[in-house]
């Protein structure tokens, strides 16, 4: 079985949902995990902070770092990277999860929503990459995740939420660009959306709850990201991958243990024909 142990992940926006479950996924191989998120204290409507998925990695058998990151902020970003590389003596893998969303047509986003969309999407994503290649290179298994979905210029997936596609479609643009750039330093740049939808914060308030019972858990994304950042980086870079056919590759044909209802079809995913 290929393992994170020992291995140190850097993680935005863990706080909750797909970010969290990837760190307690590599916590049971006994890897380090560092949590780089905005909720340090608890939120009103929202399950989690950095302090208790720290906790929660140790519990499960890693080692932890909780970091208070608003990933808008480059200065904070580089001192929370040293601060990661400092406490590991290192950083194996980034991954990019924060994320905003805001499922709105042209009229109806205000600049406010669209400087946020863009700024924790696509600069981040870009600034986090940019801030992690020193640690990165130095690894002899380097990885570079990102959340965000294949790149498909077709006007259906702008129409409805243009800011938002803009800034998902950048962060993918990310990992079409940084796996060629980065693939001399054996850097491997991957991307990995799910097929489905998943049952987290966002879909709870973006989505009907109709949407939410036909969703899968964030398991599967954990599963899945446990499988490319365990793969060699040399030979596996430039990839938009997708959660399912990550796993069927691997031989699993059971998703219904993933389904938040079991028997009942899955609602699937934006940007996915």
């Amino acid at each position: 079985m290929k393992t994170l142990a020992g291995r140190t992940l850097f993680i935005t926006g863990g706080s909750r949902g797909i970010g969290r479950a990837i760190a307690l996924r590599a916590a049971k191989d006994g890897a380090n995990v560092v949590i780089a998120a905005k909720t340090a204290d608890p939120h009103p409507k929202l399950v989690g902070t950095i302090h208790t998925v720290a906790e929660e990695i140790r519990k499960a058998g890693g080692k932890s770092l909780a970091i208070q990151l608003d990933v808008r902020d480059e200065n904070a970003i580089i001192e929370a990277v040293k601060r990661a590389a400092g406490e590991f003596g290192g950083i194996d893998i980034l991954v990019n999860n924060a994320s905003a969303i805001s499922l709105t047509p042209t009229m109806e986003t205000p600049a406010k929503r669209y400087d946020l969309m863009m700024g924790v999407n696509a600069r981040a994503t870009f600034l986090c990459s940019q801030a992690c290649i020193l640690a990165l290179k130095r690894s002899s298994n380097p990885h570079i995740l990102t959340l965000s979905p294949p790149l498909s210029m077709k006007g259906k997936w702008f129409a409805g939420h243009v800011a938002y596609t803009m800034s998902k479609y950048g962060m993918s643009m990310c990992t079409l660009g940084m796996s060629e750039e980065l693939k001399p330093l054996g850097i491997a740049v991957n991307s990995l959306w799910p097929r489905t939808t998943i049952a987290t914060a966002a879909v709870e308030v973006h989505f009907p709850p109709e949407i939410l019972k036909a969703s899968r858990t964030d398991e599967i994304m954990s599963d899945a990201a446990h499988l490319i950042l365990t793969s060699d980086a040399k030979s596996n870079t430039g990839n938009f991958y997708i959660d399912e056919d990550v796993l069927r590759k691997e031989g699993v044909t059971d998703f219904d243990k993933y389904a938040v209802t079991p028997g009942v079809k899955p609602y699937q995913d934006l940007f996915l024909d």
